[in-house]
């Protein structure tokens, strides 16, 4: 059964494989210095962007992602507040112009699998165009 996420991304499930977090063997020839002009080009392309951290991670702390969101100079349309599941505080976010939402998850880590029900949930309300 083909998940509602991998649909709305247009992904085959079976063409991803198994999942490894934090793979550090991953054979590659070419290595970006910034993807900062990546999320420039996409959110003034009119792509929307949801950017997540969680803040308890101190491989990619969630004020580095802020620091680099901050870099791109746009306009803050909704300041910080705390986003809830069942009245408990799941994390906090800030959306910014040009489409552009950053969340952060309580007590998560860089990837999705440390808190999987807040980062499922808010990945749902985004997708669906819902607030967080």
């Amino acid at each position: 059964m083909t998940k509602p996420y991998a649909k709305a991304l247009q992904i085959n499930e079976e063409s991803i494989g198994e999942w490894i977090r934090c793979k550090y063997g991953i054979p590659y020839t070419y290595d970006i210095i910034s993807s900062v002009p990546y999320h420039k080009n996409n959110s003034t392309s009119g792509y929307r962007s949801l950017i997540f951290s969680g803040d308890h991670d101190m491989a990619v702390p969630y004020l580095g992602t802020q620091a680099w969101i901050r870099s791109l100079n746009y306009s803050i349309i909704d300041d910080w507040r705390p986003w809830m599941i069942n009245d408990q505080i799941a994390g906090y976010t800030r959306t910014y112009a040009n489409k552009m939402t950053f969340a952060t998850i309580k007590g998560g880590g860089h990837t999705p699998e440390y808190k999987p029900d807040e980062s499922s949930i808010m990945f749902q309300r985004w997708i669906n165009g819902q607030p967080l």
